[in-house]
């Protein structure tokens, strides 16, 4: 029987829930969960503080690959925070600790160290401050992976909802989406699907950019110009697509029923509708990636820092994804 997977956590933002969300794991029942031995990145001081500052029972210890887990111990592998850190307090001295945080996970994960990683949420306005460009996970990751083009994708009970554009000012969207992106953006999306979800035929509803669809034109046509070429094109190669379908009603149960994943034309207009069914318990997984990584679907939540009221759910369901991915990848024979 081979050994469980090792699964790379980053603990994000040390000033936002990431942190005490990670001491979670440690519980027996979240170890119990999963079938995979976890490794959290992060400052062991600063996790062990925040422990002590909730009254957590979690003894921290430093990671060793061949160590079995410990019911009520974090295994962390160790990187410095750069300054100290409080609760709610952001401090842009840190940013660059938490990028090393992604660095190393990913590292780990190229060279086959790990089987995936999950991300606890990072502050993208902190990092900026630090004079870093920064627009997020799935834009940083990409161009550290030399991945032309990725995907985002939030998942939740059956509901998938991918995007063709993410982090833009609505005003840029509609000339980002160009028939060379949207194609890229459906292969990916098909791909991975297959790839990273085990569907052997996925069924993907796209939608409109405008308002019911465009309405024929009378409200927008980059349905006619863009979108129902690309969607023609691919269906002739076997891909099943339906749409450009209105967003208004797309998300309705008897049209979610007809696919196994959503194509939302921006931000918005997915995760608006992803988040109202699923918030708590919904992860956002990055397709295109040579590794697996899957994340939190919210934020660093600074007014819930080091207060213990933190929700886990979302934390403890990108793990139980990455894992299911792991798995399926090491049963086709993947790298990742």
């Amino acid at each position: 029987m081979r050994a469980a997977p090792v699964i790379a956590v980053t603990s994000g933002e040390p000033a936002g829930i990431g942190p005490e969300l990670c001491l979670r794991l440690a519980e027996p029942a979240a170890q119990a969960r999963f079938a995979a031995r976890l490794v959290v990145l992060g400052d062991r001081d600063l996790l062990a503080a925040r422990a002590r500052l909730l009254g957590a029972p979690v003894a921290v210890r430093d990671w060793q690959a061949g160590a079995p887990a410990q019911p009520g111990t974090l295994d962390v592998l160790h990187l410095a925070a750069d300054a100290a850190s409080l609760p709610g307090r952001l401090d842009p001295a840190n940013s660059r600790y938490v990028l090393r945080l992604l660095d190393r996970a990913l590292d780990g994960c190229l060279v086959g160290e790990f089987a995936a990683m999950v991300t606890a949420p990072v502050h993208k306005g902190v990092i900026n401050d630090a004079g870093i460009p920064f627009t997020g996970h799935t834009e940083y990751l990409a161009e550290r992976t030399h991945t032309g083009r990725v995907v985002m994708m939030l998942a939740g009970g059956d509901l998938r909802v991918a995007l063709a554009t993410t982090h833009l000012p609505l005003r840029d969207v509609p000339a980002a989406i160009t028939r060379e992106s949207l194609e890229r953006t459906l292969r990916i999306l098909h791909a991975d699907l297959r790839r990273r979800y085990g569907i052997a035929q996925p069924r993907i509803l796209v939608a409109g950019l405008n308002p019911h669809a465009g309405e024929g034109g009378y409200l927008g046509d980059e349905e006619i110009t863009v979108i129902s070429p690309v969607l023609d094109q691919l269906r002739a190669e076997g891909m099943r697509l339906t749409g450009p379908l209105p967003a208004d009603t797309l998300f309705t149960p008897p049209i979610l029923a007809q696919g196994d994943c959503v194509l939302a034309m921006y931000h918005d207009q997915g995760l608006t509708a992803l988040k109202y069914a699923t918030f708590g318990n919904g992860i956002n997984v990055t397709l295109g990636l040579p590794v697996i990584r899957t994340s939190v679907d919210h934020g660093t939540a600074l007014e819930l820092a080091g207060t213990g009221r933190a929700d886990p759910g979302s934390l403890f369901t990108a793990v139980e994804q990455a894992v299911a991915m792991a798995a399926l990848a090491r049963r086709d024979g993947s790298p990742a």
